[in-house]
């Protein structure tokens, strides 16, 4: 059967934390010498209008893990740059690869092309949801914490397609997060609400960070202008230096808990120099399991297609 991943919305429960366990089974066996062969013959066709580097080098390092082929167009290689329709392109490219893994700035892009391929679509970010990095992130925190169902998740700063992925990751799996965003930076009210009332334990979002620390086992953010926001850049520095995670914020959580980022960090902005090379602090942890993560995720969607 033919399945996306378009956002976290596109699964259940038990096929997320199947992500999470294969990709640590995954994890395990690299580091023991386990050459994996399983997408040998499959190509996967990269289209990255945003750049990266992180998802870029993670997702065609997973390929080539597996023993796959990748092929990277950015924005101006394809006919994205001259219009033409993304129907037509996806039809096309489902001809050529076993799998498109997209970087994109509207959600609309990876639905359009999700309705008319024939291979799987992979979302590698969209504005509205980044949902191949959250699946990263709780990898990251069951191999810290043993599970994230009893954890509380902390997000401290902008309302970004990082929390939204984030918010319907909490309403699936069914863990507490509380976010503290300033006023105006909010998530999606529709992603919010949704999420909220499916959610088995409290989604809640709050002004303060300091109230949103108590307790948390994790504590999560990210830049403060993303992609496409830099001429905010000096207005942002403003509205949210009151949520930079830094030592005085660290002490209103608890003393085991984790620090996460996405990269690349913004180093005395949304974190402090300090808490990024702190023990608590897993980010680069984090930021390796994108690689193993994208494997299980590539593994699956591409040998069940």
């Amino acid at each position: 059967m033919l399945h996306h991943l378009e956002s976290l919305q596109d699964f259940s429960k038990e096929e997320l934390l199947a992500f999470i366990h294969r990709a640590i089974t995954l994890k395990e066996e690299r580091l023991s010498g386990v050459r994996h062969q399983q997408l040998a013959g499959k190509t996967v066709g990269m289209i990255f209008e945003k750049v990266s580097t992180r998802t870029r080098v993670s997702f065609e390092a997973a390929m080539y893990g597996l023993g796959g082929q990748v092929i990277f167009l950015s924005g101006r290689d394809t006919q994205l740059a001259r219009s033409e329709p993304l129907k037509d392109m996806a039809r096309v490219m489902s001809r050529y690869v076993d799998g498109l893994v997209v970087r994109t700035f509207g959600q609309e892009v990876v639905t359009e092309l999700a309705k008319y391929s024939t291979v799987p679509v992979i979302n590698a970010l969209t504005d509205l949801h980044h949902p191949c990095q959250i699946l990263s992130d709780m990898m990251t925190v069951v191999e810290k914490k043993g599970n994230i169902e009893d954890c509380k998740v902390a997000w401290i700063g902008d309302g970004n397609n990082m929390a939204h992925s984030w918010i319907q990751a909490a309403s699936i799996i069914g863990f507490e997060l509380v976010l503290a965003c300033p006023e105006g930076y909010d998530p999606d009210a529709e992603i919010l609400a949704a999420a909220q009332e499916q959610g088995a334990k409290p989604i809640t979002l709050l002004r303060s960070p300091e109230e949103a620390m108590v307790g948390a086992d994790v504590v999560n953010t990210d830049v403060w202008a993303s992609m496409g926001q830099e001429d905010e850049q000096e207005e942002r520095m403003k509205i949210f230096a009151p949520y930079q995670v830094n030592s005085e914020l660290m002490a209103k959580a608890p003393a085991d808990g984790i620090v996460l980022h996405c990269l690349p960090a913004h180093r005395e902005e949304e974190i402090t120099e300090t808490v990024l090379e702190s023990d608590q602090c897993v980010a680069f942890d984090q930021a390796e399991n994108k690689m193993h993560m994208h494997k299980a995720i590539l593994e699956q969607l591409l040998m069940t297609k």
